[in-house]
């Protein structure tokens, strides 16, 4: 599938509304599942322009790398507006998150609701020092001019830097026998099989560890599959690592199922790929870059002439009980009672500080089916904002803090992490069409249980969208092998 071309984009990000830091790292989370971020300019605090009588900004730029054109970028950046509680009722109004669209590339447009450049960005030291900060030598199309020459003309007066607080063959080859019992089968193959893949997506190709398992359905006067042909798929495959590469893990998983189709001459084949991927990420709070693995997957059927594949990522997170927690606050509001405090205060009380509960790290997994293009590190992110908080292999204690803080803000049972990831994929992924197909999964390994909470949800994208857009329960859940088989014999 032909790799479509990214921006070089800049973003500025505001709130003074609500955890004004945790609100734009929040933003951040949400805009990384359909642009890499570059860099993040340090966070800075200023007084409000035009309508003054509200609380004073955090702000801060970002350089994003994106496929989406500047129309889908900015309706994009609205939608994460919304998700996240922003109103408008008046210009100016005090917000939770605000996202401007500040440089595209080179490109300078004019259009109804879309201007870039930004047109009031020379006037605004909020933008001009953070960008210089990440960007000083970045150049205005129009005025001719870095980001630093502008951010040296406009001062830096008013705009404070805060720190972060927070080989198998047979001897004899009797496959083609009648068996014994005459019935066919779905799937014949092998599986967990250790291997080295080479993937490149436009940059230098790197080496991962994947375990595959490579299937073929079994007609019922055959007595097995040609296990000798698996292994030459696999060799066939050792080669490619050493001599070329494929772009993701769902376009090798297709060439597999392709090749095994037509080397087994079966009706149907799939093949399932788990490869250990490093996505680099920064803490919230130290601001320490950091390299996490997630696990990626790729899934694809074939007969022989046509495929589907899927792409997918298990990810795991954090998620606190709300039943647990809503006990402990009932609890806590009777001991502030009984201590004397009003209704009022003790519901600010409550409203001001966390409320404990137990919890317990949960595996996420979320799987897209379609023709179209999608980032499996963008689908990690959509994952890890669904649950009450993501998690980092290494943390500093303001980190650790920041982390439990947020997900004992974000109480969330198993079923609505699966449907926070519907609802943050029906965000995201607004252009995907009605027949692509979705599966959302969790799983929470119980900490004061000895079961494990599960949840899913299968599906075409439009019978999901027709629930999220209140049509009620669909009539179908068109489950994953429909989905690869349809159409087929």
């Amino acid at each position: 599938m032909r790799r479509k071309e990214t921006e070089r984009v800049f973003l500025s990000l505001g709130a003074n509304l609500g955890d004004r830091q945790a609100n734009i790292l929040q933003a951040l989370q949400y805009l990384s599942a359909r642009a890499l971020i570059r860099q993040v300019s340090s966070f800075y605090e200023t007084d409000p322009v035009g309508y003054t009588d509200q609380p004073r900004f955090l702000n801060a730029v970002c350089e994003i790398e994106t496929e989406l054109e500047p129309r889908s970028l900015l309706e994009f950046l609205l939608a994460v507006e919304k998700r996240m509680g922003r109103l408008r009722p008046f210009r100016n109004a005090p917000r939770p998150i605000d996202i401007d669209l500040l440089f595209y590339g080179d490109r300078v447009i004019d259009e109804p609701d879309l201007i870039v450049p930004h047109p009031r960005l020379a006037e605004r030291g909020f933008v001009l020092v953070p960008l210089a900060e990440i960007a000083p030598e970045l150049r205005h199309p129009l005025l001719r001019r870095s980001a630093g020459e502008l951010a040296a003309v406009i001062g830096s007066a008013g705009v404070d830097r805060v720190e972060r607080s927070l080989r198998l063959h047979l001897d004899r080859d009797v496959q083609q026998e009648c068996p014994r019992v005459t019935t066919s089968l779905t799937r014949v193959g092998v599986t967990n099989l250790e291997r080295l893949i080479r993937l490149s997506d436009g940059g230098r190709p790197t080496l991962f560890s994947a375990v595959l398992d490579l299937y073929a359905d079994l007609g019922p006067r055959q007595s097995g599959v040609h296990m000798s042909r698996f292994s030459d798929v696999l060799e066939e495959l050792t080669e490619e690592c050493s001599l070329g590469s494929s772009p993701d893990i769902e376009s090798l998983a297709e060439r597999l199922a392709l090749d095994i189709a037509r080397s087994q001459e079966a009706r149907y084949s799939q093949v399932r790929i788990r490869a250990r991927y490093p996505l680099q990420r920064t803490t919230p709070i130290s601001g320490k870059k950091v390299e996490e693995l997630s696990t990626f997957i790729g899934i694809a059927a074939s007969d022989g002439s046509r495929t589907r594949h899927l792409v997918g990522v298990e990810v795991d997170g954090l998620t606190v009980c709300p039943c647990a927690q809503d006990l402990v606050k009932s609890y806590q509001r009777r001991l502030l009672l009984d201590e004397g405090f009003t209704e009022e205060q003790t519901d600010r009380i409550l409203d001001l500080l966390p409320v404990a509960s137990h919890n317990q790290r949960g595996r996420g997994t979320l799987m897209i089916g379609t023709a179209e293009r999608v980032r499996a590190e963008h689908l990690v992110s959509i994952v890890e904002a669904s649950m009450s908080s993501e998690v980092y292999e290494l943390l500093k204690r303001p980190d650790e803090f920041f982390i439990v803080n947020k997900a004992h803000r974000n109480p969330r049972f198993v079923e609505d992490v699966v449907r926070e990831m519907l609802h943050n994929l029906h965000l995201v992924y607004a252009d995907l069409p009605d027949d692509a197909f979705v599966l959302a999964r969790q799983e929470n390994l119980e900490s004061i249980h000895r079961h494990n909470a599960f949840a899913e949800r299968q599906g075409r994208l439009g019978e999901i969208r027709g629930e999220l857009e209140g049509g009620g329960q669909s009539a179908r859940h068109t489950s994953m092998e429909e989905w690869l088989r349809e159409g087929w014999p």
